[in-house]
């Protein structure tokens, strides 16, 4: 299956001389129909810095929407792990993040590896949902393929954030199987939290914010309201502070 250039995953070594001494890794999860595209320009503001970065594909991405559906939670998470062990074994700590699903995927790494992750930062992340469309999946996805796109939610003019012009339901319908068990495991979650919301975000609504943030046990949790951009943030006109405020997240965590 040929892969869109657009989601070519990003590689970067740790640069230690500019961190400290210390080797740190971040990894940056992309979200559900989207790519590596949406979190590059992110990751490369931070390899700049010195600190190791990887931005995997998650598969089914990047390619189809027919491959889309031929992938679950289970996969996407098992990069996300793998991801993970890599850089946990070639540094002295590590970040996550993730945007909208790959919140929930950083959320679900946390709640499962407590201190070896230093801390987490999420982007208009998903857990939950207030579309009644959604209850219909479990049938849905049996009838139907997919439904319109959810991707290019932008405020920003001319981007494009290269993601699916549909939504395929088996996939989503395994994403929301994987909100539903992350649910009640997110007060395993202690380790420090960094959390942008966007003001307009036509994605995802209202209800997973408070899931999460009165749902995990952390007791270092800042909240960051992108008051310019839509739900795709990392690559809307609040890029900028998302990059700076991430930077100075995981020089404190893991410095």
């Amino acid at each position: 299956m040929a892969i869109d250039p657009h989601a070519a995953p990003l590689s970067v070594a740790a640069r230690p001389e500019l961190t400290g001494g210390r080797r740190i890794g971040v990894l940056l999860s992309h979200g559900f129909t989207g790519s590596p595209f949406s979190m590059r320009p992110w990751g490369e503001h931070l390899a700049a810095l010195g600190y190791a970065v990887e931005v995997p594909r998650l598969p089914g991405h990047g390619t189809s929407v027919a491959e889309a559906n031929r992938t679950r939670w289970e996969d996407w998470y098992a990069e996300i792990s793998r991801t993970f062990e890599k850089l946990a074994a070639e540094n002295d700590a590590v970040v996550a993040g993730g945007l909208s699903m790959g919140g929930a995927l950083v959320l679900r790494l946390a709640a499962d590896q407590g201190d070896r992750l230093s801390g987490v930062m999420v982007v208009n992340p998903a857990v939950k949902t207030l579309r009644k469309d959604v209850l219909a999946l479990p049938v849905l996805k049996h009838v139907v393929a997919a439904f319109p796109a959810i991707g290019n939610d932008i405020k920003k003019p001319g981007q494009d954030e290269h993601a699916y012009p549909k939504t395929p339901l088996k996939a989503a319908a395994s994403m929301f199987g994987g909100y539903k068990a992350l649910i009640p495991d997110l007060g395993r979650i202690t380790v420090p939290l960094l959390y942008f919301r966007s003001t307009v975000d036509h994605v995802v609504d209202e209800s997973s914010e408070p899931a999460i943030l009165g749902g995990v046990s952390s007791a270092d949790v800042e909240r960051v309201s992108l008051e310019n951009s839509y739900h795709v943030a990392t690559i809307d006109n609040d890029a900028d502070l998302i990059f700076e405020k991430s930077a100075e997240f995981i020089g404190r965590v893991a410095g």
